[in-house]
């Protein structure tokens, strides 16, 4: 198996360089040259998430030393549960924060630190970049905390996160650099490409979902939570996905791609409304990003739509955006704590309104929310609209304990260019 870029003007590369590269060298993400095609039947006698996982990813590692160590990485990335849970007739909520630091992030920071530590030949301890507008941050701090082969430096937009999210971006010690960048997560993106010229890219990799082993891992828990529900019902499962940067969408649409039975796709998007107008007129227009509840969603300039944009049209196919603002927002936590007992953080709530958008002939359907990370994350907006204290999770008590790091900075490469 080949990547190559969405801008077509770079060499076609096997999983490892695209992985330790980040992005490719005309400025392109990678993508696979093409997709593998399953049928159910292939994951017969295959249960849980990491054999799932390493039967999907065996041929996007085909021919690439990470391929011995495949069985391995994914089974110490994935080693915590990955529920769904019933809500209401026809819908249940995949929830993807189980984790270590309680986002959907977790799963693609463990396999690329993981990918990344089994690399045996590197010539020099790599120094990986991460933008972040929330947990992304966190879970690859975490990830590669204790990381032999690469360290970490994460730019995060000052005023734009929620506390605990700042403690978990600050925690991880001299392995991980937390920069407080002076500007919105577009500015911190922006550094990251920008340092990625041929003149300063030497050493250096990306952990945002640029980075293939980001989404290829993701694509796991949906055909994880598709194949189960196929077998119970023999019907394809369709997904809401809360989407900002569009890497959690995109791995649900490149597991549909790979023949999996997933049915519709909604991206869920909050009032920053790129995705939005792009699916109501066609046209994507870049936006100056607005702050929202659902902060982690915060993005103008998606970087993985130049991913969708590769796709072919039925591979694209019943695939919609809904938009959510955050006076929604608050009425669906509120709502939904009192008609199911659930507690969404913003993001969720999100994934929740879009369903109930739907029109009612798509309702008759059975739905998966996929809930991105917990509601201690947010219990500064969660609490007061449900009149009750949230429970940090053990791993979030953990994280709260941890002593804080970080080092302000101007959105200019030159100053980023001195920590790195």
């Amino acid at each position: 198996m080949k990547f190559i870029s969405t801008r077509s003007s770079a060499p076609a590369v096997s999983a490892s360089i695209a992985i330790r590269a980040g992005l490719a060298p005309d400025g392109g993400l990678y993508i696979p040259e093409t997709f593998p095609q399953f049928a159910p039947n292939d994951f017969a006698g295959v249960h849980g998430l990491p054999d799932i996982a390493s039967v999907l990813l065996t041929p996007f590692f085909a021919g690439d030393p990470l391929a011995d160590h495949l069985v391995n990485i994914c089974a110490s990335a994935f080693d915590f549960p990955v529920p769904v849970q019933a809500v209401a007739d026809k819908l249940s909520v995949l929830e993807l924060f189980h984790g270590p630091t309680a986002a959907f992030k977790d799963f693609g920071a463990r396999f690329l630190a993981n990918c990344t530590d089994a690399m045996e030949d590197q010539a020099a301890k790599q120094t990986i970049l991460v933008a972040t507008s929330g947990d992304t941050g966190g879970a690859v701090g975490c990830a590669f905390a204790d990381s032999s082969n690469a360290r970490v430096v994460i730019l995060y937009p000052r005023g734009r996160v929620s506390p605990f999210q700042e403690q978990q971006l600050t925690c991880w010690g001299d392995n991980v650099t937390a920069l407080e960048v002076d500007g919105d997560f577009d500015a911190c993106q922006d550094l990251v490409k920008q340092a990625f010229a041929p003149q300063t890219a030497k050493h250096l990799g990306s952990a945002n979902s640029i980075n293939i082993a980001r989404l290829l891992p993701q694509m796991s828990y949906y055909a994880q939570s598709a194949l189960a529900h196929f077998t119970a019902t023999g019907e394809p499962a369709n997904f809401v996905i809360p989407t900002g940067n569009m890497g959690n969408g995109m791995a649900c649409l490149w597991a549909r791609a790979c023949g999996l039975p997933i049915g519709q796709v909604v991206f869920a998007s909050n009032a920053n409304r790129t995705l939005f107008d792009f699916f109501a007129e066609g046209v994507l227009r870049e936006n100056t990003s607005i702050p929202t509840l659902a902060n982690a969603m915060d993005v103008g300039n998606p970087s993985n739509f130049e991913r969708y944009g590769k796709l072919l049209p039925s591979q694209t196919a019943n695939t919609a955006c809904y938009m959510t603002r955050d006076p929604q927002i608050e009425h669906r936590i509120r709502q939904d704590h009192f008609n199911y007992g659930q507690t969404w953080c913003p993001h969720t709530a999100c994934a929740a309104e879009s369903w109930q958008q739907l029109p009612l002939s798509q309702r008759d359907q059975h739905w998966f929310l996929v809930a991105t990370a917990h509601p201690y994350k947010f219990r500064e907006v969660v609490e007061p609209l449900i009149t009750q204290p949230i429970l940090a999770a053990p791993a979030l008590q953990e994280i709260l304990n941890l002593p804080s790091q970080k080092t302000q900075i101007a959105a200019q490469l030159s100053a980023l260019l001195a920590h790195i």
